[in-house]
């Protein structure tokens, strides 16, 4: 996809930081939206259908907590990539953003040209998740077919058992979204068993054994996440 087909949304409350960094992403070449709270920011999601929304946290008529949920309900903008940009760096700010829906974290000062590596690595994410066949797709030098339940790291072909799979499968599909636990259980193991959290953390181990540690991140208090 090429940069003048992207469409981004910044919506803060800062007039200051909608100017610098829309005039900076413009730069890039991308089709910049801008929005001043969290209201205004929901109505042109809806109508811009953004590829990637940047939303601070702290804002008038909604907060970008509420605004990300919001987002998140609506089936058009399921795949749209929402980062925080805020001030707030503690961690309880940091996961209510996550368990609200958003995909990463940008704490605020930020040099302009950090942002922009920031948001070329966000947007590789809908680079890296393309393919011509929905069911086999590349991450890296990870390939993963659904169809025959193949996995092949750097060259080798993996066997793993079926749940192992699913969860890889899943967390791979969007690279760098992070799931939650209750959504993990849902989509991998559904109604076929009860299972606790301790299930997902044994099987995660086991892929990290045969993937790479650094392939899987954990998101404390939230769930886990993909890292190309």
């Amino acid at each position: 996809m090429k940069k003048k087909d992207i469409k981004i949304l910044l919506v803060d409350d800062e007039p200051d930081i909608l100017e610098i960094v829309s005039y900076n992403l413009s730069s890039e070449g991308y089709q910049v939206s801008t929005a001043e709270n969290g209201l205004e920011g929901l109505k042109k999601a809806k109508k811009v259908k953004p590829h990637l929304i940047i939303l601070d946290v702290m804002m008038p008529e909604m907060d970008g907590i509420e605004t990300c949920e919001q987002i998140r309900k609506i089936p058009d903008l399921s795949d749209t990539i929402i980062t925080f940009l805020t001030a707030r760096g503690e961690d309880y700010s940091q996961v209510a953003g996550f368990e609200a829906g958003a995909d990463d974290y940008i704490t605020k000062p930020i040099k302009p040209k950090v942002l922009i590596s920031k948001v070329k690595a966000l947007l590789r994410r809908i680079k890296d998740s393309e393919s011509t066949d929905d069911n086999i797709f590349k991450i890296g030098d990870l390939i993963i077919n659904r169809d025959e339940y193949k996995v092949i790291s750097k060259g080798k072909e993996l066997v793993l058992p079926r749940k192992e799979f699913e969860l890889l499968s899943l967390l791979a599909s969007k690279p760098g979204k992070v799931f939650k636990r209750e959504d993990i259980l849902d989509k991998v193991w559904g109604n076929e068993v009860v299972v606790g959290g301790r299930t997902i953390d044994v099987h995660i181990r086991k892929l990290r054994e045969k993937i790479g540690d650094k392939r899987f991140k954990t998101v404390k208090g939230v769930g886990y996440k993909f890292v190309n």
